[in-house]
């Protein structure tokens, strides 16, 4: 039987914080699919069109890549508790936004609030690096790190549940519920840490980032609406090179960039960072394509005739088995470094693609190779961040697991321009007269998936090499940040 030993002085109990910083990035995961199964209905629940709706889901994408990164960059310098506060208070006014109005444009704003809150992530895993014992850091990462897939997995079922059985604002209701909730429980459980990252806030570098990236992401987004070869959408590519490679140009010049891009350029930041991008790709196609697969009509002579429920319960047992899986990542990670668990990570995500081409007429086969292909992303969620803590300064953590997280973003969103292109553009005339997408449009979606997780294997091998020992190369810097705090403590006192 083990006993739980109690905090070392100074230090909070590990249990209640870990617990608190994971249960917040659920919530906040769990609002990037909140509104996916209520998409089809807002043109008639709020009197907008379709293309005003999709926006719903893109300005969160848009603001969560923004803030993701400057945010943590805050955090870094000025507080990660503070700031990470502050990004749940804007999750909470957007929630109320949404739940007191039909308005598409006040939908619109809100879940542009909801979006910035993905920064959660990131500065709860700088929060752990920080406050939590050398042994413990990895494990905890990890699960911080996979909840961007939990919520995810979690949030599609839930909103079905609701969208079908109450009324659509109640969701938002929920949502701010639970935003309030984790408020009080980070003032109650989470302290702040006093490690600081010097020099001044870089809001030239910060206007730049987020104009390149609203260029690239629109772009991206919108590209199959208004045509890929359309002005505005190649106008929106243009700006965005441009945009980035001037950005690029003053980080390198400044002393305190708003992204080191030295730290950056180093193989072991770049290609983790290049790997979150195509594992954000590979995972995101099964959120995408599971639900509306198993809903198709049966007419189409490969579509189930789901509920909405049904779809988004596809997905439960893909993000039960997340749960599970980040500590057995974590020492996997411990016992041979995040390269291998990476390595497999990817392996598995392939494995369970494969097993999705071939199996999209049962609905139990269909939801083993979702489940396959989620166990693949945590083990891939839960490397990734310690990929990065090993490669840059204790005060540059939340600013680098901001920008990977936003690597993740980006992937998504080019991942959601792939398949709406291919499931648009693969499509047959149905006995009812309507169309619908054939079945290898899916089975084509699969394969490109696959593709993308094996290239983040073939990158991950690529990964500059490193002991066991290496992947809990943040120990001494933690300890070193821990006795910092404990000398600003005793100096306060």
């Amino acid at each position: 039987m083990s006993v739980a030993m109690p905090a070392p002085p100074g230090r909070p109990h590990p249990r209640p914080l870990v617990g608190v910083l994971a249960f917040c990035g659920v919530v906040v995961a769990v609002m990037q699919t909140l509104v996916v199964p209520l998409l089809p209905h807002v043109p008639e629940l709020t009197g907008s069109t379709t293309a005003a709706a999709s926006w719903l889901v893109t300005v969160t994408l848009l603001t969560g890549a923004v803030c993701t990164p400057v945010l943590g960059r805050v955090g870094d310098m000025y507080g990660k508790r503070r700031v990470l506060l502050a990004a749940l208070g804007v999750l909470v006014a957007g929630s109320v936004m949404c739940a007191v109005s039909s308005h598409i444009g006040v939908l619109i704003a809100g879940r542009a609030l909801q979006g910035a809150a993905l920064a959660v992530v990131p500065l709860g895993i700088s929060i752990m690096r920080d406050e939590l014992a050398p042994a413990r850091i990895l494990p905890s990462v990890a699960l911080m790190s996979s909840t961007l897939g939990i919520g995810a997995a979690v949030g599609l079922p839930v909103a079905a549940l609701v969208v079908e059985h109450f009324d659509w604002h109640t969701m938002f209701w929920a949502s701010a519920g639970l935003g309030v909730l984790d408020i009080l429980l980070v003032l109650r459980c989470v302290p702040e840490s006093p490690v600081r990252s010097r020099g001044r806030f870089d809001a030239v570098g910060a206007l730049g980032l987020a104009a390149a990236l609203v260029c690239l992401l629109l772009a991206v987004t919108q590209g199959a609406d208004w045509g890929w070869a359309a002005p505005r959408t190649l106008a929106l590519l243009a700006a965005a090179v441009v945009v980035g490679l001037l950005w690029g140009a003053y980080e390198l010049r400044v002393p305190s960039p708003m992204v080191d891009l030295r730290v950056s350029a180093r193989p072991s930041v770049l290609l983790a960072n290049v790997a979150a991008l195509l594992i954000g790709f590979a995972f995101y196609a099964n959120s995408l394509v599971t639900a509306q697969l198993v809903q198709e009509p049966t007419a189409t002579g490969y579509g189930l005739g789901a509920s909405i429920v049904v779809g988004g319960l596809c997905l439960l047992p893909g993000g039960l088995a997340m749960v599970a899986l980040s500590p057995l990542s974590a020492k996997i990670s411990t016992a041979y470094g995040p390269r291998f668990s990476l390595v497999l990570a990817a392996g598995v995500m392939a494995v369970g693609y494969v097993v999705r081409f071939f199996t999209s007429h049962s609905l139990w086969l269909i939801v083993l190779g979702a489940t396959v292909v989620a166990s693949g992303t945590a083990i891939a969620y839960s490397a990734l961040p310690a990929l990065v803590m090993r490669a840059v300064p204790v005060g540059e953590t939340a600013a680098a697991n901001g920008l990977n997280t936003l690597m993740r973003s980006v992937g998504q969103a080019f991942c959601s321009a792939v398949v709406a292109a291919v499931l648009a553009g693969l499509t047959f005339r149905t006995a009812a007269g309507g169309t619908a997408p054939t079945l290898h449009a899916y089975l084509l979606v699969f394969l490109v998936a696959a593709g993308a997780a094996v290239a983040a294997l073939v990158v991950a091998l690529f990964l500059p090499g490193a002991s066991p020992s290496a992947a809990t190369g943040t120990v001494k810097e933690t300890t070193q940040a821990a006795d910092g705090r404990s000398l600003a403590e005793k100096g306060a006192g």
